[in-house]
């Protein structure tokens, strides 16, 4: 899963920093707002106060976060970050970040240049830079992988989701061979019985090829501009604080909390199967959706928001 994927990039920046002689470095830095899994190490770099796992806040490794990454990255944000990282550099081993999008703490959509300010605070530091890709990899964001939207390179990876397509569950941990050849022994400690599984690796090795076959790059543009034209209607409502799309993601915040039932029962009843929380209706849909389906589903996600809008 996404959430092992999360563990194993924890794991290998933690023996990176032993490998390179720099083991006191054990904690990690991430921003507010953020989703990176159920596991116990991914729960510590989720959002600890407005993210799903704060019960646990007591007994989760105690990592540095950063405030929610702005829209547009302004000078302000950018100094109070660089201060931020200058003080616990010596006892951090890496940023981690959803780049571009947040998922399931917010479907939050920030400025692509924090990521460009991470790599340099990262190079600066001698931190290592993770980029959990998860939900936004393999052309969800319009970009094969949204850290391309700003030009930046991880030291680590984390992929899933559309790596098999939904078919088999799998993900993976990508790192340099720089970090490669740091970890300490020469082994990442690792080794689930399942791990590698052959008929998933065979799914995900399919998928792999038909997207390079390259068709999501037409088919993802497509569905953006089916999203954008068809939740538009949405801001006209009242309890509608925002409409956001980026690649094949559309996202309806509400001004307060959705009523699921109601948002879900207008959602059903147009044929579309939707999942609401907290303040949002979102859409993600599948590459291969066409137009009219495009449009259907769009429909279905303003009717939703407009049924469990706060009144």
């Amino acid at each position: 899963s996404g959430s092992v994927s999360v563990e194993v990039a924890l794991k290998m920046v933690l023996q990176h920093q032993r490998g390179v002689g720099r083991p006191e470095r054990t904690r990690l830095l991430t921003v507010r707002g953020g989703y990176h899994g159920d596991t116990f190490g991914a729960m510590s770099v989720c959002d600890p106060v407005g993210g799903m796992h704060s019960m646990f806040s007591g007994v989760l490794a105690q990592q540095v976060f950063a405030p929610r990454p702005p829209r547009r990255l302004d000078e302000s944000y950018a100094a109070d970050l660089e201060r931020l990282v200058a003080r616990h550099a010596g006892e951090l081993a890496a940023v981690i970040v959803e780049p571009v999008v947040q998922g399931a703490g917010g479907m939050w959509f920030y400025d692509p240049a924090v990521l460009g300010l991470l790599r340099v605070l990262c190079d600066r530091h001698d931190l290592l830079l993770v980029f959990d890709e998860v939900a936004t990899g393999f052309g969800r964001t319009g970009a094969l992988f949204a850290c391309e939207h700003a030009g930046v390179a991880p030291d680590v990876m984390c992929v899933g989701k559309a790596l098999t397509g939904g078919y088999m569950t799998l993900a993976a941990t990508l790192c340099t061979a720089e970090v490669a050849g740091s970890l300490t022994g020469g082994a990442l400690m690792h080794g689930p019985t399942y791990m590698a599984n052959p008929l998933a690796c065979a799914v995900a090795l399919a998928l792999t090829e038909i997207l390079l076959d390259g068709g999501w790059r037409e088919q993802v543009p497509a569905i953006e501009a089916g999203l954008r034209a068809g939740l538009e209607p949405a801001r006209d409502h009242p309890g509608v604080a925002d409409v956001r799309v980026l690649g094949a993601i559309g996202v309806i915040q509400l001004t307060g909390p959705v009523d699921v039932a109601a948002a879900t029962e207008a959602a059903v009843d147009r044929g579309v199967w939707l999942r609401p929380f907290r303040d949002l209706v979102y859409v993600m849909p599948p590459y291969v959706t066409d137009e009219d389906d495009v449009a259907r589903i769009a429909a279905a996600a303003v009717a939703a928001a407009r049924a469990g809008a706060p009144q």
